[in-house]
């Protein structure tokens, strides 16, 4: 499965967020500065986790984005959707009733086809594992030192 990068980026940018709670809203082109991305790159792809209820937006002189919700309520799921949207990865068009191999077999295809089917309980397993995880997961997994210096290189920005 292949995902762009703005699942990456979007990601990165929650878990910032989490470390930034206190100096929240920040702008994105902090954000956009900080991750070294074009400011408006950055916008489009968070613009879909305001639009998600993921993320909040601030208009104005102080404003920017925060987190809409604690760290521990937003899954890796729901921003995954959230970029990439609700897209099955794999669509089966059921091929195998095509050309000669289908002409005569309808009674063989009653059922669903077993590769459809194992796709789909692999996909099924992917989105649980995405939705067991939270941002908060991620800022716990990451090391302690990372925290500490996202708010102190904040604190110091100047855009």
């Amino acid at each position: 499965m292949k995902m762009g990068e703005g699942v990456e980026w979007s990601l990165h940018c929650c878990v910032t967020l989490a470390w930034l709670q206190d100096q929240c809203p920040v702008p994105i082109a902090r954000l956009a500065a900080w991750f070294d991305l074009p400011v408006e790159y950055l916008k489009k792809r968070l613009q879909a986790l305001v639009r998600a209820g993921i993320l909040t937006s601030t208009p104005g002189v102080g404003g920017g984005l925060s987190l809409a919700r604690p760290p521990e309520r937003i899954t890796l799921l729901e921003v995954v959707t959230a970029v990439e949207g609700g897209v099955d990865p794999f669509r089966c068009t059921e091929i195998r009733r095509r050309g000669l191999s289908g002409a005569t077999a309808d009674k063989e295809f009653a059922h669903a086809c077993g590769i459809a089917v194992a796709m789909r309980r692999a996909e099924l397993a992917w989105r649980r594992e995405l939705a067991a995880q939270t941002i908060a997961d991620l800022v716990a997994a990451a090391p302690a030192s990372s925290g500490t210096r996202t708010r102190r290189g904040f604190e110091t920005m100047n855009p």
